[in-house]
């Protein structure tokens, strides 16, 4: 049994006094952050033309991977794939760096560069989802042990998927126009008492447009989330008073990928309608690293962070550290994952939003 404090080693509690002179200095970086990603991208990179092949670089396929014999193209050029994903997912291919490739390989795949057409139900995503929001529509289940709670069992039951694109019609990095929608259910039970009691849940519905370009993508949408307390847990604490804590913000968001496998984030989303001690702004940022192209069996590490500040607890929130192993799959881009995770701050449950919490888990989470 892990029981170490390791929120002791971050600057402040996320859920605590000691933070109330940090808390708006942090909504205001979150801010800062979102706005410097909405208006200068070029700063990290510029969506680039496509570029023929050199002339002098010729092309073998071996092992399934497109070898580009040397010399290899010279940083920034895009080169004809595929690199060892399915017919049709990727057309053009960004070489990051000059090299040196082992064996002339070119191994990271970034932007298509096919043209835009309209495209139904189609597969992959424009603007992903951060991989250690836990509020995000997916679905996820984390075994968390609490210093203060025991074991908990938190999960998610949802996803989020397209609708509609205009844009390339790639899994990988697609580009364009597309609207999304989202559900997901995320019910915590208690497993110390061994009855595995639903504690409480939250419920969350909503629907994004989102644009991608290059290496930046931008989201803009609407979400419902609601709370409830669990009736096992009513049942045996009968003086607990449930509330009816929801959400009607509209969201405004901003992502850049640095490199194909690490990406910058920021979110900001005010609340039309609240209750029961919800409050209309709340902030997101963070980072994501992840394999950006299939990894067949043998999988990739992947880590991410994510800092949620909220309004109802005066600007304070929760941060989330995730890490483990991922898998891209090979026909899609969907990613399974596997790790462990922290979080320290306000309760991810919102029926307890006001309560502070310190967990370590395993987990497992699935990305559509």
């Amino acid at each position: 049994m892990i029981t170490v404090p390791v929120a002791t080693l971050l600057p402040c509690h996320f859920g605590r006094g000691s933070c109330a002179r940090i808390r708006p200095l942090l909504a205001a970086v979150a801010l800062t952050a979102l706005v410097w990603l909405l208006a200068a991208p070029p700063l990290l990179g510029q969506t680039r033309d496509p570029l023929s092949t050199p002339s002098h670089a010729a092309r073998t396929t071996h092992a399934g991977l497109t070898q580009i014999e040397p010399p290899l193209p010279a940083a920034g050029e895009i080169w004809e794939g595929p690199l060892n994903v399915p017919e049709d997912s990727l057309s053009g291919l960004m070489v990051e760096s000059g090299g040196p490739y082992p064996s002339g390989y070119a191994y990271e795949g970034v932007w298509n560069e096919e043209p835009w057409d309209w495209h139904i139900l189609p597969s992959g995503l424009i603007f992903q989802s951060y991989l250690a929001g836990v509020h995000e529509s997916r679905f996820a289940s984390v075994w968390n042990y609490d210093r203060e709670q025991g074991w908990l069992w938190d999960s998610t039951l949802g996803g989020r998927v397209g609708l509609i694109r205009y844009g390339t019609a790639g899994n990988y990095f697609p580009q364009g126009w597309q609207l999304d929608i989202e559900g997901a259910a995320m019910p915590r039970l208690e497993l110390d008492s061994g009855l595995r009691d639903l504690m409480s849940a939250d419920f969350r519905v909503g629907s994004v447009i989102t644009y991608g370009e290059g290496p930046t993508q931008y989201k803009i949408g609407y979400y419902h989330l609601s709370s409830h307390l669990g009736d096992e847990f009513m049942l045996r604490f009968p003086d607990v008073q449930r509330i009816n804590y929801t959400r009607d913000a509209l969201v405004l968001a901003a992502s850049h990928y640095v490199f194909p496998t690490l990406r910058l984030y920021g979110e900001v989303a005010y609340s039309f309608g609240v209750s029961d001690g919800a409050k209309p702004w709340e902030f997101q940022f963070g980072a994501d690293h992840a394999p950006a192209m299939p990894t067949g069996f043998k999988g990739a590490p992947f880590a991410a962070v994510n800092v949620h500040l909220r309004e109802d607890v005066d600007f304070g929130g929760n941060v989330v550290f995730q890490a483990g192993w991922a898998w891209r799959g090979e026909s899609t881009s969907r990613l399974f994952r596997i790790g462990v995770q922290y979080y320290n701050g306000k309760s991810q449950q919102y029926e307890f939003f006001d309560n502070f919490e310190e967990q370590l888990g395993i987990g497992m989470w699935f990305d559509y």
